[in-house]
């Protein structure tokens, strides 16, 4: 039980808690966008300047604040096909290929605007970046939490009728909880 406090969700090191697998897992898995969504966010990268596939990657990057960045897996196709639909061109610049939206591209663009605008928008509610204290702060709650029912479990304190109660007390928390981040 030992290790699986200390290198689990929480990692001690002095007054500094790590949260390590308790922010993996209170971010939730990576936003993924379709290939519908790609092919808006690769317009939308190229709609200022000409770029070439990573410079597109970085720059879908910085607008989903780090959170999205495609794979040139799924880039370099995608700029492809965007080619072959005359959605963007080659366009030369030194040794790379470096792709321009065509006005046919700005004009597919802006019928998709709101895809990419809320694609963005949904990328910022992800993560937790700038949240530091407060997850740090709900960490030690819950490893305070864990502690309690160690050290009581260590001491014998728990029988069957104190048990009972302390899972409805957790029970009205969890409902209480449940209610809260349903409404957030």
């Amino acid at each position: 039980m030992r290790r699986g406090l200390r290198h689990g969700f929480f990692e001690g090191r002095g007054d500094r808690h790590e949260w390590g697998g308790l922010r993996e897992l209170l971010r939730g898995p990576a936003p993924r966008a379709d290939r519908g969504t790609v092919r808006y966010l690769v317009l939308d990268a190229l709609k200022d300047e000409s770029r070439h596939g990573y410079e597109i990657l970085r720059v879908v990057g910085e607008k989903s604040g780090g959170v999205y960045r495609p794979s040139p897996g799924v880039v370099y196709p995608t700029l492809q096909l965007l080619e072959e639909l005359g959605l963007v061109q080659l366009a030369p610049r030194a040794e790379r290929k470096v792709y321009a939206i065509t006005e046919a591209g700005r004009a597919e663009l802006k019928e998709h605007a709101d895809e990419v605008t809320e694609f963005y928008e949904s990328t910022s509610d992800q993560g937790f970046e700038g949240q530091g204290d407060d997850l740090r702060n709900l960490a030690m709650r819950l490893r305070r939490l864990l502690h309690l029912f160690r050290r009581t479990l260590r001491q014998g304190r728990l029988g069957p009728a104190k048990a009972r109660r302390v899972r409805a007390v957790l029970d009205q928390a969890i409902e209480r909880l449940e209610e809260l981040l349903e409404d957030a």
